[in-house]
C-alpha cells in the first residue's frame, strides 16, 4: 500500500470502529470497489490495536475501578457494582467468542461480498431507526458505572446480538447499541456499554489475528504499520469522545441515513457491474 492508502484506511478504521456504521464493511469496500490491494493481516492487527488502545485510555477510570474490585473480591468478598460490571461484560462477551471461534473461517469465506455488505448495511440501519424511536426506560445521560445500570438480562441479550456483528456490514457497535435501545436503555448508556464491551471483543479478535500473523510474518515495513496504528487510535479516541457527548442530542438518525445511502449506493454499484 502507498501512504495515501495507509492514512485513509487507518482513518476509516478509527472513525468507524465505534460508530454504528460497520468498520469491517468500510475496510472491505476499497478493495472491492476501488481496486486497492487488500490491506493485509499486519495492517488489520495494527489498526485494531490502535482502536483498542483508544477505548482503554478513554475508559481508564472505569477500568481501574473494575480491576480494583476484581482484585479485592478474593480478600473482602464484597460484590460491588464494579465487580458486577466485570461479570456482565464477561457474560456478554462469551457468545461472540464461542461463535467467532467456530465460524470464523466460514464467515470470512461466505460473507465478505458487496451484496452481503449492502444488505446488512440497510437492514440493520432500519433496525437502528426503530430501536431509537422506542421509549427509553432510563433517560438519564449516564456518565458512571452506577448510573448506567445494566441488568443481567440486558447484558445477555446485547451479548447475543453482538454475534450478528461477525457478518460484515452489520457493525458491532451498531448491533449492540440497537439491542440496548430496544431493551430500554438510554442512548448514552447504550453507547457506553457497547464501547466497554468492545474491549474484550477487540482484544479477543486481536489475539486470533496475532496468532495468524506469527504463522505468516508480514513483509511490510514497520513505519507504515506504526503510523496506521497511531492514526487509527487518535481518530477512534476522538470518535468515542464526541459520540458519547453528542448522542443524546443527535440521536441515531444521522447514522441511519448514512447506512441507507451507503447500502443503496452499493446495490447500484453491484447492478452496474
Amino acid at each position: 500500500m502507498d501512504w495515501l492508502q495507509v492514512v485513509i484506511l487507518a482513518l476509516v478504521q478509527g472513525l468507524t470502529e465505534f460508530l454504528p456504521i460497520s468498520s469491517s464493511a468500510h475496510l472491505v469496500l476499497p478493495a472491492q470497489i476501488l481496486g486497492w490491494p487488500d490491506q493485509g493481516l499486519a495492517f488489520d492487527v495494527g489498526v485494531h490495536f490502535g482502536t483498542l488502545l483508544a477505548v482503554l485510555i478513554y475508559f481508564r477510570d472505569e477500568l481501574q475501578q473494575m480491576l480494583a474490585a476484581t482484585l479485592q473480591w478474593p480478600r473482602d468478598r464484597v460484590y460491588s457494582n464494579e465487580l458486577d460490571w466485570v461479570l456482565k461484560l464477561a457474560a456478554a462477551t462469551l457468545p461472540v467468542v464461542v461463535v467467532g471461534f467456530l465460524a470464523k473461517d466460514f464467515v470470512e469465506a461466505q460473507f465478505r461480498s458487496v451484496t452481503v455488505i449492502a444488505t446488512t448495511t440497510i437492514l440493520f440501519g432500519i433496525a437502528l431507526y426503530f430501536a431509537d424511536r422506542r421509549p427509553q426506560a432510563n433517560t438519564v445521560a449516564a456518565g458512571t458505572l452506577a448510573e448506567d445500570g445494566v441488568s443481567w438480562r440486558q447484558a445477555w441479550l446485547i451479548g447475543l446480538a453482538q454475534v450478528m456483528a461477525l457478518v460484515p456490514g452489520t457493525s458491532r457497535s451498531g448491533v449492540t447499541i440497537t439491542a440496548a435501545l430496544f431493551l430500554g436503555m438510554s442512548r448514552t448508556s447504550a453507547a457506553r456499554f457497547s464501547f466497554l464491551l468492545a474491549i474484550p471483543t477487540i482484544a479477543g479478535a486481536q489475539l486470533l489475528l496475532s496468532v495468524d500473523l506469527i504463522e505468516n510474518p508480514p513483509a511490510d515495513t514497520l513505519l507504515p504499520l506504526l503510523s496506521a496504528t497511531l492514526i487509527a487510535g487518535l481518530s477512534a479516541y476522538t470518535c468515542i469522545h464526541f459520540f458519547i457527548r453528542l448522542v443524546e442530542r443527535t440521536g441515531m438518525l444521522p447514522y441511519v441515513i448514512y447506512r441507507l445511502l451507503l447500502g443503496a449506493g452499493l446495490i447500484l454499484f453491484t447492478w452496474l457491474g
